[in-house]
């Protein structure tokens, strides 16, 4: 994951970030794990629970790390107010082998 992650060419000329050396600010996000499709109350069902998913968190953070983008990193399960400039409308779901977040949906 930190490789595509790293290696996704969605900066301006079809560039990455690992190309340009570009910053990441990694942050972890279990609410994009969200399931509204029944009702109006979403559920939190498919997201691994903390002390499953901050080892994941923190070694994709680290593998970023190692392959050379340098990485800012949030607090795991803090709630955090983040300011960002977005350059452009744009949601990429990135997945790779062993790391599904559909769980068969």
């Amino acid at each position: 994951m930190a490789n595509k992650i790293r290696d996704v060419r969605l900066m301006r000329d079809e560039r990455s970030i690992g190309e340009l050396g570009a910053p990441a600010l990694v942050i972890s996000q279990f609410t994009l794990y969200g399931d509204a499709r029944k009702g109006r109350r979403p559920t939190w069902q498919a997201a691994a629970p903390g002390p499953v998913a901050e080892p994941i968190y923190d070694a994709v953070c680290d593998r970023m790390a190692e392959l050379g983008t340098p990485v800012s990193r949030g607090r795991f399960g803090a709630a955090m107010a983040v300011e960002l400039v977005n350059d452009g409308p744009i949601t990429l779901v990135l997945d790779s082998p062993g790391t599904s977040t559909a769980q068969g949906r």
